[in-house]
């Protein structure tokens, strides 16, 4: 059986903003939270593609990621700078790291490899946006980045052939 985190201070579950920002609750799973919410964004991913192609998926990153950027700073205001149960940046940062493969599931292990590896290592300029942004644009701006550079190589990827 899962073990769940707390919610962070302020909060409570059905509150519009926790729900967004924890996806569903999936971001109060204890261990790994950040790879859970990494992990719901792979069908979502799969499903936008089917109904309108790598520019669906790219547009809903975006939108995703502004909605993030209010979710994730109302659930700040509680008290937790970035709280682990916040998982919003990471289902924003995946559909933009996955909009070139989105088409082709066989590239969603690197896509996602490697932008866990990007989110978790934090390399400059990623680490800048997680330092020095606060509240909901912190939360959000450094895993929208972490996307964007894995969506480069995953695009290099497809267009080198090597897809």
């Amino acid at each position: 059986m899962p073990s769940f985190r707390p919610l962070p201070p302020g909060c409570t579950f059905w509150q519009p903003s926790t729900l967004l920002a924890t996806v569903g609750g999936i971001g109060l799973i204890r261990v790994a939270s950040g790879t859970w919410g990494s992990l719901a964004a792979l069908p979502l991913a799969w499903l936008l593609w089917r109904l309108g192609g790598p520019a669906t998926v790219a547009i809903a990153g975006v939108v995703i990621g502004l909605a993030g950027i209010w979710a994730a700073g109302a659930v700040c205001r509680g008290g937790e700078a970035d709280s682990s149960a916040i998982v919003i940046d990471e289902v924003a940062g995946q559909l933009l790291a996955l909009t070139p493969v989105a088409g082709l599931p066989w590239l969603y292990p690197l896509a996602f490899a490697l932008f866990r590896l990007l989110d978790i290592a934090k390399p400059w300029p990623i680490s800048w946006l997680d330092r020095e942004l606060g509240g909901g644009w912190g939360v959000m701006l450094d895993d929208i980045a972490a996307g964007a550079v894995t969506a480069v190589v995953c695009a290099a990827v497809v267009a080198g052939g090597l897809a």
